[in-house]
């Protein structure tokens, strides 16, 4: 469970969101999610699936039973030959990648 708050964290990160922006979207206070990302609490099965769901993620992820951060089901990447021709790393720099294009989509329209 310790690498709970590690994977919270990067996924966050990943997506350049900050906590606030995270705890606003998974419904949870920025000091819950901060304890969280430090692993000094454990989320409840709520809190744990809403942050799951604002990372676009799965719970087995965050808790370490997986080792994919994409959701099953996730049929976006199938023009690479699916997600399972990517590493777990491949598929992070792409969706990172994404994440800023599409943030700077939004920066750009709204100037």
């Amino acid at each position: 469970m310790s690498q709970l708050g590690e994977r919270i964290r990067q996924l966050r990160e990943r997506k350049q969101m900050t906590q606030k922006e995270l705890a606003s979207e998974s419904k949870l206070t920025i000091v819950q999610l901060s304890r969280y990302e430090t692993n000094h609490r454990k989320p409840d099965p709520d809190a744990l699936s809403k942050i799951a769901d604002a990372l676009e993620t799965t719970t087995d992820y965050l808790l370490g039973r997986s080792s994919s951060p994409i959701q099953e089901g996730d049929t976006g990447r199938a023009y690479y030959g699916g997600s399972e021709q990517l590493t777990p790393e491949e598929i992070m720099v792409a969706e990172a990648a994404i994440d800023a294009y599409r943030k700077a989509l939004k920066v750009q329209r709204n100037q």
